[in-house]
């Protein structure tokens, strides 16, 4: 089997005054032109759980309310994965291409979660107008925008 390299090209920060994501000076360049974009796609390292005990989950009991009572780990957003690889869109709340710093509102990762990637969040690529999701979930929000508003803890069974 091919063994593949991934290098990090930057960290979350988590502190008392916010979030972002610091760049490594190497690729701090890659930022040019990126001003205007309002949001980014993060993929970045669920790093807390990069073990061979959790990259061998396949199944879990359901960890929604709603959901069926077994469920494969792919149809989870669960950070136990076969690769600890998350795909996060947040909000470009500033930006410092001297330091290689992206201020963000939010992101679902710890602080020195390493950063993999970074791309454009662009409608015409990543946006999906009518997407279909099984009965259990339908009653999500059906955006980023209004999910900070919906109640979360009576979603989860942990």
């Amino acid at each position: 089997m091919k063994q593949y390299c991934v290098k990090p090209i930057g960290w979350i920060r988590v502190t008392e005054t916010g979030m972002s994501i610091e760049l490594e000076k190497a690729y701090r360049p890659a930022l040019e032109a990126i001003d205007g974009f309002s949001h980014l796609n993060v993929i970045w390292w669920f790093s807390d759980f990069d073990t061979e005990e959790a990259r061998s989950v396949l199944t879990v009991p359901r960890p929604y309310r709603k959901a069926p009572e077994q469920m494969g780990i792919l149809a989870t957003r669960s950070p136990v994965r076969p690769n600890p690889i998350a795909l996060s869109t947040v909000q470009v709340c500033g930006l410092d291409h001297s330091t290689g710093t992206i201020e963000i509102a939010w992101i679902d990762a710890h602080d020195g979660s390493p950063v993999i990637d970074i791309k454009p969040y662009t409608p015409s690529m990543d946006r999906v107008e009518s997407p279909g999701v099984p009965d259990w979930c339908a009653h999500w929000p059906g955006n980023i925008e209004t999910s900070g508003e919906f109640d979360w803890s009576d979603e989860f069974e942990f």
